[in-house]
């Protein structure tokens, strides 16, 4: 049973996140484009069209508030990437990172929700990662180390399954997802 302190932090959390990852500070000053996924299908579809277009030294940081379906997105974003739609990818949560071998090359998962900022990420091989593709869930606490030319996946909860996807960044890639 989750503990009335956790449950303070996420709630804490989400406001927070929700107040700073607005469209407008998305993708750094990036125009951003939404849509809506409306079932986790969508959602994959996206990942993988997303992965499709991912290349080395590429970051991808995925936004958004508890269960609004970040390591979804991930999950579906590193199956593809493989080209093994039965690849078992475990939230990093505890293990604050998990890299994946692809056809694109090494994919690093962060997962920083653990951390209160950059300060940790020395440690977990971040500036290394940096030559490789980086999905990144809770950007936030990348703080200063927030890569500019990041593409910026915000994800919203819109109804029972369906998500509010808006990307910002690589404006020369993002034309035709679905």
């Amino acid at each position: 049973m989750p503990s009335q302190v956790g449950d303070q932090r996420a709630a804490e959390t989400n406001e927070a996140v929700s107040r700073r990852m607005t469209p407008s500070s998305a993708g750094r000053g990036a125009r951003a484009a939404s849509r809506r996924l409306p079932d986790l299908a969508a959602t994959e579809a996206l990942a993988a069209a997303i992965a499709r277009r991912a290349r080395p030294g590429d970051a991808i940081l995925l936004e958004g508030p508890l269960g609004a379906g970040k390591t979804a997105f991930a999950r579906a974003f590193l199956r593809a990437a493989t080209g093994d739609p039965g690849l078992e990818v475990p939230s990093p949560s505890f293990t604050l990172v998990q890299t994946y071998a692809t056809g694109l090359g090494p994919v690093h998962h962060f997962d920083l929700w653990r951390l209160d900022g950059p300060a940790a990420l020395p440690e977990l091989g971040w500036e290394d990662a940096r030559g490789d593709i980086v999905l990144v869930e809770w950007p936030d606490r990348l703080g200063p180390l927030g890569p500019e030319d990041a593409l910026v996946v915000r994800l919203a909860p819109a109804g029972e399954d369906a998500r509010e996807a808006t990307l910002s960044g690589w404006p020369d890639r993002i034309g035709g997802l679905p």
